[in-house]
């Protein structure tokens, strides 16, 4: 992002705050309908382009003849009193009531809410938006992921954004495929998804030439779930902005409905779970308590993940350290049922300051595959020190910006690598079937055997087997310690007679 459209996003938040909304999430919403609304205007135009092309009437028109003053090149040249009038009288009473658009995008704008009540304010977001090059993905994008990343404070159910880094270290690990159907049942921004997109277009950009491959991408390869409309919302709009046309992000309270519609469909899942707690059993589906019985959400997501995977499917999921090590049955079944039921293929260790300012919460990444007939042979084990930033609440920088994330040019010095570990742990990852397998337990990564793991009550923290390296100390003879010292004694009686002698 250019340093001058930054500067004007400063601006219009301030304006926001100013103007009496200063909930980020709401700020964002508010934004995000803007958004939406100079894109419904932008689609009609290229209808109206083929019309004019082909001399055919517009095919599926979004605006009829009587709501031409609700379009954005329409109401954007307006004093800002009679655009604030036109929005709150007429635009959003339509945007709720939009038909003609089947889109994921006007399914969430049906319970749409204008809380912009002042001119000024509506004006200056106008203006911003308008100045946005709406063709550039990656303007888009970066302007999109740059006001998510103001929201600084954890939402409700435990939602909190995860770092974009450690997603794109997570997608990074997992090399998602066109042909993949990814899904995140906890899905808020849609973070994971976008990233996904985003390596997917970067690796496979032939494959996604082909007709069918991009109505798959853009239609059938991405799903998300939320119970929050809000970030349903913001979630559809990062999609529509990084260019997938039509994802599939709906309202679904993953834990609480059976998951038999969605079972055993999608072959790749990435998620941040909310680390909510505990939840009623009433409030949670049958054929998830069948499984586990357990009132905490992070046991009931993964198994919700196994229910959701078809067989081979793969799964990165960032769970609190206590899922790790937890002593209560449930923990120590949903361990056992990752290792001896399906393949459990690496636990990767994350500081305990990464989720600052928002959480404090120790995590780790788990990677699996389902197979429902075991597989787990040895699970690759990494400790990651440093992400690249402080761990404290600001989270600074420690490297130049071509110097964070898990890849970098040329690699990272021992120093670097000291203040970044992601990039080793990508290519350690990718040599754990070889090389990995004989590293020592002292070192930052190494392989832990299945058989050991079960000795171990299938406690899978790295503390459990890592090995510390103690300095050596030199050891010396008893007989030479008491002759030191009977040498420093009668040093010191010497020392005395001769003070005595002095003041005598």
């Amino acid at each position: 992002m250019t340093g001058e459209l930054k500067s004007k996003i400063d601006r219009l938040w301030d304006a926001f705050w100013s103007g009496g909304i200063s909930n980020p999430l709401e700020v964002i919403e508010q934004i995000t309908y803007l958004m939406f609304i100079r894109r419904l205007d932008q689609l009609q135009q290229g209808k109206e382009r083929v019309a004019r092309h082909t001399g055919k009437p517009v095919e599926n028109p979004i605006y009829t003849e009587e709501t031409q003053q609700l379009r954005w090149s329409v109401f954007k040249s307006k004093h800002p009193e009679d655009m604030l009038k036109v929005l709150g009288d007429g635009v959003f009473p339509w945007l709720r009531n939009l038909g003609g658009d089947d889109s994921t995008y006007a399914h969430h704008m049906k319970n749409a809410r204008f809380t912009i009540t002042t001119s000024n304010l509506l004006a200056k977001a106008v203006s911003m938006i308008d100045d946005i090059d709406m063709t550039d993905k990656d303007a888009k994008g970066d302007l999109y992921e740059y006001m998510l990343s103001k929201i600084a404070t954890a939402g409700q159910n435990g939602q909190f954004r995860t770092p974009r880094h450690i997603i794109r270290l997570i997608v990074e690990m997992m090399s998602p495929q066109p042909g993949d159907e990814i899904c995140d049942p906890a899905c808020g921004t849609a973070g994971f998804l976008v990233a996904a997109a985003e390596y997917v277009e970067d690796t496979h950009r032939d494959a996604l030439l082909a007709p069918e491959q991009r109505k798959h991408f853009n239609e059938s390869m991405f799903h998300g779930f939320d119970f929050d409309s809000t970030m349903l919302r913001i979630g559809s709009m990062n999609m529509l902005l990084h260019s997938i046309e039509n994802p599939d992000i709906r309202f679904r309270d993953s834990l609480g409905e059976n998951v038999a519609d969605e079972a055993d469909r999608y072959s790749m899942i990435l998620a941040n779970p909310p680390f909510a707690g505990s939840l009623d059993y009433d409030a949670t589906a049958n054929d998830l308590q069948k499984i586990v019985k357990t009132k905490k959400t992070e046991l009931l997501f993964l198994v919700l993940f196994l229910r959701l995977l078809k067989n081979g499917g793969r799964a990165a999921v960032i769970v609190p350290d206590g899922v790790l090590f937890g002593s209560s049955n449930a923990h120590k079944t949903v361990r056992k049922l990752l290792v001896d039921d399906h393949k459990l293929d690496a636990v990767v260790k994350l500081p305990s300051g990464v989720f600052k300012p928002y959480a404090g919460v120790s995590t780790a990444i788990l990677f699996f595959t389902k197979t429902n007939s075991g597989g787990t042979d040895k699970v690759w084990f990494y400790d990651v020190a440093a992400d690249g930033f402080s761990l404290d609440d600001k989270r600074t920088p420690l490297l130049e910006i071509e110097r964070l994330g898990p890849v970098v040019d040329g690699g990272l010095t021992d120093d670097e690598h000291a203040k970044n570990n992601l990039p080793d742990v990508l290519a350690r990852w990718h040599r754990r079937s070889g090389s990995e397998q004989q590293r020592a337990r002292t070192e930052q990564s190494f392989c832990v055997s299945k058989d050991e793991i079960a000795k171990q009550g299938y406690d899978l923290s790295i503390n459990r087997y890592k090995e510390i390296v103690h300095d050596e100390v030199a050891h010396r003879a008893p007989g030479e310690i008491l002759d030191e010292l009977d040498g420093i004694e009668t040093k010191i009686q010497e020392s005395m007679s001769e003070l005595k002698g002095m003041l005598g």
